[in-house]
């Protein structure tokens, strides 16, 4: 047996958690012990947002998990370019119609 099995950790992915959710709004806040992550999904023209997932996790892995956003933002700009922020631009605020126009029925 190689002494590598025993650190082996074996994730399973459902096909329903595989899907995802998309989220395109994170409210971050946190007690001495934890971090809670809601993540949220702002439509278009619609004022009131649902939170459709809430990770709670501690300050440890909150810092692990910043270290790896940072590495791989790193490399997906090393390969596609830099990625803009919104708020770079002037009078930013939060979009509610995404800057596209707004459809009629």
């Amino acid at each position: 047996m190689n002494p590598q099995d025993d650190n082996q950790l074996n994730i399973e992915l459902s096909e329903e958690i595989a899907e995802g959710i998309y989220s395109n709004l994170v409210m971050i806040a946190h007690s001495q012990s934890e971090f809670v992550l809601d993540f949220i999904r702002l439509m278009p023209n619609v004022p009131k947002a649902k939170v459709k997932s809430r990770i709670i996790i501690t300050p440890e892995h909150a810092k692990r998990l910043v270290s790896a956003l940072i590495e791989n933002i790193q490399k997906y700009e090393e390969s596609f370019g830099d990625i803009q922020h919104q708020q770079e631009q002037q009078g930013f605020r939060l979009p509610m119609t995404f800057g596209g126009t707004v459809g009629e029925a």
